[in-house]
């Protein structure tokens, strides 16, 4: 009887040592063949995957077209697939016909959300470009153009997005106006107050119009900046509002959070977008634009996509109060 337990434990660690060495063997066999990926899983250096500087010289008035920039942004159009992480999500987005803002909304479409943005009435090209991605998703996509800096329209912008999706439970407060000044001896008061309205104001009149219709299960997330932790010195107003922004993502939070509202926000560093082409840097830094992060190029709006999506997806439901960085290795939250 011992003798032959003996035998059958001797065999069994056998096995298991030829099941080890099999499956040793199969990792390294794997490890000698090229991954087989597609879509945004492809497996690429991230430090040549896009542009790096020195930039063509360019400008437009403000605020900037995505279309028009050399070379032009990446927002995902080609290379976001999506895998019904938003399904029947209803979302809001300002400053969705460009930059992150667009990349979150082609990502959100793709997740099965629909989609309502918001943009400047001159940026009415890109917009159009975006509504067309989100409906060649089988999505609904609702354009409403209009100036963040009155409260009756932000309060009118709400009830829309409500109206035209049948409900919200998404809300990006994304849009922000950046100029560049080298002193504050040039910055005008209607300027700063310009930039106040739109970065720091819009997003109070928007989630405050919006509160009262978020089920719990809602996310509500800003759209913050590197600024907010190491502002430039042209970017004073800019930086400012930025911090702002950080700061209401982290006190909102713990005020809706027993309502089952999570809110978070999204740090960029140097971003791709019309902001800079439209006076958010000068030419010279537009020249090297994000040189000087450790990847040595600027991010493209696609890759924070995926951020937002984590952001508004369910599967993250214990994330609130948070600020994601992506910023190239510089940055840091």
């Amino acid at each position: 009887m011992n003798e032959r337990r003996t035998i059958t434990r001797r065999n069994a660690l056998r096995g298991i040592g030829v099941g080890l060495v099999t499956a040793a063997g199969g990792r390294s066999l794997a490890a000698d063949q090229p991954r087989e990926l597609s879509g945004q899983d492809t497996l690429c250096d991230p430090t040549t995957k896009y542009p790096k500087p020195p930039f063509n010289a360019q400008s437009q008035p403000w605020p900037g077209l995505a279309s028009k920039m050399e070379p032009r942004p990446d927002h995902g159009e080609d290379s976001y697939k999506g895998s019904g992480r938003l399904t029947e999500r209803k979302a809001l987005i300002t400053g969705g016909d460009s930059g992150m803002g667009r990349a979150a909304a082609i990502a959100f479409a793709r997740e099965g959300a629909d989609v309502a943005i918001n943009y400047f009435p001159t940026e009415e090209p890109d917009a159009q470009e975006v509504i067309q991605l989100i409906k060649e998703c089988g999505r609904k996509g609702v354009p409403l153009p209009g100036d963040l800096r009155e409260e009756a329209f932000c309060q009118k912008l709400v009830s829309d997005a409500i109206e035209a999706l049948g409900g919200l439970d998404i809300v990006v407060s994304n849009a922000a106006r950046q100029q560049a000044r080298p002193s504050i001896l040039e910055l005008s008061s209607e300027e700063f107050d310009w930039t106040m309205k739109t970065n720091i104001y819009a997003p109070f009149w928007i989630i405050k119009a919006a509160l009262p219709h978020l089920p719990p299960g809602s996310a509500i997330i800003g759209t913050a900046s590197e600024q907010a932790y190491d502002p430039s010195p042209e970017l004073y107003h800019y930086a400012q509002t930025k911090a702002a922004t950080m700061n209401y993502v982290k006190s909102l939070a713990k005020q809706l959070a027993p309502m089952g509202i999570r809110v978070n926000g999204v740090a960029p560093g140097p971003i791709w977008t019309p902001l800079q082409v439209s006076g958010g840097a000068s030419q010279e830094k537009l020249q090297k634009f994000g040189g000087q992060t450790p990847m040595g190029r600027p991010g493209q709006p696609a890759e924070l996509a995926s951020i937002y999506v984590q952001l508004a997806a369910m599967d993250a439901s214990y994330a609130t109060g948070q600020i994601y960085g992506s910023a190239g290795g510089s940055g840091q939250p």
